[in-house]
C-alpha cells in the first residue's frame, strides 16, 4: 500500500511504525471475512480493511471525524485479522496509533470521557476490590451493563495458598481485577505449579500490565505501568532466583510479551524490558513439561476400580463430563498459541473440545470492550455460547435448533475477561482451565 505521510507525521515514532506496517497491506481482503465486527454490520469501514484505509487517510493529512472515531472504537483488537492476513499486517500496532491520532483531533462527549476515564484508573487502583464488594451487594439496582461485570457467588473462592518452597520457582503476576473477581484462578495456578515442584513467587509491587490504560488511550500511564512491574520483578529476574515469569491471564500475556517493543525507545528501560518479554510464558505453554508429573499425580487421585463383592460389581464410576474449550483471541492470535491447552487435557484424560464453528472468532469481552460497545459484546457472546452449545439457558435465548451442540458440563478459558464475560450469559460453569486441572488432581 503506497503511503504519502502528511508532513506532521514524518520522522516520527508513530509515523515511521504506522507506515511500515501499511506498506505491508495488499488490499486482499482476507482480514474481512474473519472480522466478528463485519460479520455483524457488513460495513466494510467496521472491517480491518476499511479501518486501514481510515487511519491512511489520517496519516496522509485527512481531518478525521467523530464517525472515524467510532469505526475504530468498535474494533475488538482481537486480532484475528492478524492470523488470516498473509502479508504479516501488523493491524494491532496499527489501530493503538490510529486511536491515539484520532483521539488527538476528536474530542469525545464528556460522559465517554468519564466512563472511560472511571474504567483506566478503577479497575487498575487497590479500591477495586472493596468497590466490587459493594457492588455485589447492590448489584440488583445495578444497570445491566454493571451486572454482567459482577460475578455471583457461583465462582469458587481462593483455596490454600500452598506453602512448600522448592529450588525451581517461577514469576507470577496477580493482574489488577483477577484477585478482586476471580482469585482461586491465582490459588489454583499456585498449587498445580506446587504439585509439580515449582514454586510460584509473587512481586507485591508489581500490579496492571499496563493494557487497560493502552487500550483507553492512555499510553503514558500504560508505560508507566510496565516500568513499574519491570521495576517490581527485575530483582528476581537479575538474581537468577527465577526461571519464568508465567501469565495465567492470556490478555496480561499478551501484553507483557510485547513489553520489549512498548519501551524500545526508552533507553533506561530497553534492555530490562526486552529480558521480560522474553522470560514470560502462557501458563499453558508449560503444560508439554508438566505432563508426566501431572498424569502421575492423577493416577493417584483417581478412584480405584469397582470391586467385586458377592458377586455382583459396585457401580462403575461416571463417565468423563463434557467440557468445551474456548481459546481467548489473546491467546490464539495475540501469542499465536493455538492447540496446547486442549492437547495436554486430552492427555490427562479429560473429554474436551472447541467450538463446533467458529473457534477462531471473539467472544466479545475484549478488556473493557463489553462495557463500552454492550450491543456488538452481547451478540458476540451469544453468539459463542450457541456455538459452545451453552445458550439454551441465557436470558432471551432462542430455542435450541435441532443441529445444536450438547450442553457441555462446564466451559474452559484462559482469560479472566472471556471466563466472566461468557458466564454473564449462561448457568453452565465457565472457569479457568487450570481450576477444572487443580480439582482433577484434589
Amino acid at each position: 500500500m503506497q503511503t504519502n505521510l502528511a508532513p506532521q507525521y514524518k520522522g516520527t515514532p508513530e509515523g515511521e511504525a504506522a507506515e511500515a506496517i501499511l506498506r505491508k497491506c495488499v488490499h486482499c481482503g482476507f482480514c474481512t471475512a474473519t472480522c466478528p465486527t463485519y460479520q455483524l454490520l457488513g460495513d466494510e469501514l467496521d472491517g480491518p480493511r476499511g479501518r486501514i484505509y481510515l487511519m491512511k487517510q489520517v496519516l496522509e493529512g485527512a481531518t478525521p471525524t467523530r464517525a472515524t472515531q467510532q469505526h475504530l472504537d468498535r474494533c475488538l483488537t482481537c486480532r484475528n485479522c492478524e492470523s488470516t492476513c498473509p502479508s504479516g499486517v501488523q493491524y494491532g500496532q496499527l489501530v493503538e496509533i490510529g486511536r491515539q491520532l484520532v483521539d488527538k483531533q476528536v474530542p469525545r462527549p464528556r460522559g465517554e470521557q468519564a466512563v472511560r476515564w472511571l474504567l483506566k484508573e478503577g479497575l487498575t487502583s487497590p479500591l477495586f476490590k472493596p468497590a466490587m464488594a459493594l457492588g455485589q451487594l447492590a448489584r440488583p439496582l445495578l444497570p445491566a451493563v454493571l451486572q454482567d461485570k459482577l460475578p455471583g457467588t457461583a465462582h469458587p473462592r481462593a483455596k490454600q495458598w500452598p506453602q512448600r518452597e522448592h529450588p525451581r520457582k517461577v514469576l507470577m503476576l496477580m493482574g489488577c481485577v483477577q484477585p478482586a473477581m476471580m482469585p482461586n484462578i491465582n490459588a489454583a495456578t499456585a498449587r498445580v505449579l506446587d504439585a509439580c515442584g515449582i514454586q510460584t513467587v509473587v512481586a507485591d509491587e508489581a500490579g496492571c500490565c499496563g493494557a487497560i490504560r493502552s487500550h483507553l488511550n492512555d499510553h503514558a500511564g500504560g508505560l508507566a505501568d510496565m516500568r513499574r512491574n519491570i521495576d517490581a520483578w527485575w530483582p528476581h529476574i537479575a538474581t537468577g532466583q527465577v526461571e519464568a515469569l508465567v501469565m495465567n491471564a492470556s490478555g496480561c500475556g499478551v501484553t507483557v510479551k510485547d513489553y520489549g517493543h512498548a519501551l524500545r525507545h526508552n533507553p533506561a528501560y530497553a534492555e530490562r524490558a526486552a529480558r521480560v518479554s522474553a522470560l514470560t510464558r502462557d501458563l499453558s505453554e508449560l503444560l508439554p513439561e508438566l505432563l508426566p508429573q501431572l498424569q502421575q499425580r492423577l493416577a493417584q487421585a483417581q478412584p480405584r476400580p469397582p470391586a467385586v463383592r458377592g458377586g455382583r460389581a459396585e457401580p462403575a464410576p461416571p463417565a468423563p463430563e463434557r467440557l468445551v474449550f474456548h481459546p481467548p483471541c489473546t491467546l490464539q492470535h495475540g501469542q499465536q498459541l493455538r492447540g496446547g491447552v486442549e492437547a495436554a487435557l486430552r492427555a490427562l484424560g479429560a473429554q474436551v473440545e472447541l467450538a463446533g464453528q467458529e473457534s477462531h472468532l471473539c467472544c466479545g469481552s475484549a478488556g473493557t470492550y463489553s462495557v463500552l460497545q454492550p450491543e456488538l459484546s452481547h451478540q458476540l457472546r451469544d453468539r459463542k455460547l450457541g456455538h459452545l452449545g451453552a445458550l439454551a439457558d441465557s436470558p432471551g435465548a432462542q430455542p435450541a435448533a435441532p443441529t445444536a451442540p450438547e450442553r457441555p458440563s462446564a466451559i474452559l478459558s484462559a482469560n479472566i475477561g472471556c471466563i466472566q464475560h461468557l458466564q454473564s450469559g449462561t448457568t453452565v460453569p465457565v472457569k479457568h482451565w487450570v481450576e477444572w486441572l487443580d480439582e482433577a488432581l484434589v
